[in-house]
């Protein structure tokens, strides 16, 4: 009986770890999205959903075509351009950045290959209110070879 209530007691906790480490989308703010470019140094492909650290250029600079790029049929009559005018650089420094991608079914409705170490790629997302916290962002749009993929949805 001992060795049942200790699995269970173990598993517990795992169980409550991994809620308390996944966070809710009310944690980010939705008001002021981020623009981010870099290099991909680490790849978590994985549910809930796919994970990259990027590295961020010493000079990171917003392109002065952000707010004209396509984007996603099903974003565009929503909020896809709003969010691109409006994104802005972090505050804060951190060369280093989580991103988090959709789960890995929605990527595969985008047909978006397993990103590569190495791949060079820009984000436009959201991070958590006044920036607290680790140097995380939500994918809102991801741009990498060429094409834009729409994260919140699957493609139309």
């Amino acid at each position: 009986m001992y060795r049942r209530d200790l699995l269970l007691a173990a598993a517990g906790i795992g169980v409550l770890s991994s809620a308390r480490a996944h966070h809710g989308w009310s944690s980010f703010d939705q008001n002021r999205p981020i623009y981010l470019e870099g290099t991909v140094t680490e790849v978590k492909w994985r549910n809930p959903h796919a994970e990259l650290v990027l590295e961020l250029p010493a000079a990171l600079g917003l392109p002065p075509d952000l707010a004209d790029r396509p984007v996603p049929v099903q974003s565009a009559a929503v909020d896809g351009k709003a969010i691109l005018s409006r994104a802005e650089l972090p505050r804060r420094q951190d060369r280093r950045w989580e991103v988090e991608l959709a789960p890995l079914f929605r990527l595969g409705q985008w047909q978006l290959a397993e990103i590569a170490t190495g791949t060079r790629l820009s984000v436009v997302g959201f991070t958590f209110k006044e920036e607290q916290g680790a140097a995380l962002l939500r994918a809102e749009f991801l741009f990498v070879g060429g094409r834009t993929y729409g994260l919140r949805s699957s493609p139309a």
